[in-house]
C-alpha cells in the first residue's frame, strides 16, 4: 500500500502551485504553474487508484499548506514559492519510491524543474524568453531561505543563551549573575550574528558587482557571440533549437535583461539578491537571535534560585517546541515529532551546562 502521507505530498504541493497560478499577473506564467497543479493532482490520482481508494476521500490540503498559503498573502507568494521548491526534491523521490515499490508506469517527472518546463514549453509556444527569464528568478526565488533564515535565526539566540543562562545558574544561585549573563549573551551573541551577516552580505555583493561588470562588458563588445551563448543555454536545458535562437533574440533587445540572465547562468549569481541592504540583514539577524535568546532571561527578571531555573526551561521549551513546529514548514515532518525532537535536544544541551555549571561553582566555593 503507498504510504498515505506521500498522497498528502502531492495533494498539498497541488494545492500550493494552484494558489501560485490564482495569484500571478502574467497569464502564461500563472498557466505554467496551473499545470504543476495538475501534475501534482494526477499522482495523488493515480498512487489512490493504484491502492484501491475512493477519489472522494481524497485528503484536504493540510494544516502546513494552509499556513503556507497564509503566509503567501500577508508576506507575498515568492514565500511560498520558495518553501514549496524546498521540498520538490523529497516530492520527486517518494514519487519515484513509490513507482518502483508499486510497479507502477513511467508519469511526467518532478525531477527537477527544467523538465517540467521542457514539457510545458514543447505545447505552449506563447511562453516568451522574457516571460521565461522572469519565471526562472521566481522559480529559484529566495522566499524559502528567508523564512528558514528566521526560524534558525530564533533558534540559535534560544538555544545558545539558554545553555547559558542554565550554566550560569548552575554555578551560582543569585538573581543578579544570571540576569546579567543571560543579557549579555544576548547582545553579544546577536550582534555577532548581525555582523557577520553584514560582512557575508557586503563581501558577497562586491565579489558579484566585479564580475557582473566583467560580464557586461562581453555583452557590449560581442553581443552576436552573446546571443549563441544564451540560445545554447536554453537549447541545453530541451527547448527546441528555433525557438532558443527565438527567444534568445528577443532577450537580447533588453541588455539589462540579456545581463541579468547570462550572470545567473555563467556565474550563478542572481542579480535580484545584490539588491538586498547589507544593513537591513545585519538588523534581521540581530532581532531573530535577540528574539530566541531574550526567552530564558525573562522569568530571571522577577524570580530567583530554583524557581527561576525551572520558569526559564518552560518557557524555553514552549520557544523550542514552536521552533521545531516551524521547521515543518520546510521538511513536511510531524509537528509532533519535529517540536518534541527540537525541545529533547534543547534541554538536553542546557542540562549539560547546568551540571558543568554545578561542578564548577562547588570547586570554587
Amino acid at each position: 500500500m503507498i504510504n498515505l502521507k506521500s498522497i498528502q505530498t502531492e495533494i498539498d504541493a497541488s494545492f500550493l502551485y494552484k494558489l501560485l497560478a490564482e495569484n500571478e499577473e502574467d497569464e502564461n506564467v500563472a498557466a505554467v504553474f496551473h499545470q504543476m497543479s495538475e501534475i501534482e493532482q494526477s499522482h495523488a490520482i493515480a498512487f489512490a487508484n493504484k491502492n484501491g481508494l475512493d477519489l472522494s476521500n481524497l485528503p484536504l490540503p493540510s494544516t502546513r499548506a494552509k499556513t503556507l498559503k497564509l503566509i503567501g498573502k500577508i508576506f507575498g507568494y515568492d514565500y511560498v514559492l520558495g518553501v514549496l521548491l524546498d521540498t520538490e526534491k523529497s516530492i520527486s523521490n517518494a514519487v519515484v519510491g513509490a513507482r518502483k515499490k508499486n510497479k507502477m508506469a513511467s508519469s511526467i517527472s518532478d525531477t527537477a524543474h527544467v523538465t517540467i518546463l521542457k514539457n510545458i514549453l514543447d505545447n505552449n509556444q506563447k511562453v516568451s524568453g522574457s516571460n521565461l527569464a522572469r519565471f526562472e528568478k521566481r522559480h529559484r526565488s529566495v522566499g524559502g531561505n528567508a523564512l528558514r533564515a528566521a526560524v534558525l535565526g530564533g533558534n540559535d539566540g534560544l538555544v545558545s543563551n539558554f545553555s547559558l543562562v542554565m550554566g550560569i545558574a548552575g554555578a551560582t544561585n543569585g538573581k543578579s549573575e544570571v540576569l546579567l549573563t543571560g543579557l549579555a549573551g544576548m547582545l553579544a551573541g546577536a550582534l555577532s550574528m548581525a555582523l557577520g551577516e553584514w560582512i557575508s552580505v557586503k563581501s558577497s555583493q562586491e565579489l558579484f558587482e566585479n564580475q557582473m561588470a566583467i560580464e557586461m562588458e562581453e555583452l557590449e563588445t560581442n553581443p552576436e557571440g552573446e546571443e549563441k551563448e544564451l540560445a545554447l543555454i536554453y537549447y541545453s536545458k530541451g527547448i527546441p533549437e528555433e525557438q532558443a535562437k527565438k527567444m534568445a533574440k528577443e532577450i537580447m533587445t533588453n541588455k539589462d535583461l540579456a545581463h541579468e540572465i547570462l550572470v545567473k547562468e555563467e556565474l550563478g549569481i542572481n542579480a535580484e539578491d545584490l539588491k538586498g541592504s547589507a544593513m537591513e540583514a545585519a538588523i534581521t539577524s540581530f532581532i531573530l537571535f535577540a528574539f530566541g535568546a531574550i526567552i530564558p532571561v525573562i522569568p530571571f527578571f522577577f524570580f530567583g534560585g530554583l524557581q527561576a531555573v525551572l520558569l526559564s526551561a518552560s518557557f524555553s521549551a514552549v520557544g523550542l517546541f514552536g521552533i521545531g513546529a516551524a521547521i515543518t514548514l520546510f521538511t513536511g515532518k510531524s509537528v509532533w515529532y519535529s517540536g518534541f525532537r527540537q525541545v529533547v535536544f534543547g534541554l538536553i544541551a542546557a542540562a549539560i551546562t547546568f551540571g558543568i555549571g554545578k561542578i564548577i561553582g562547588v570547586s570554587l566555593a
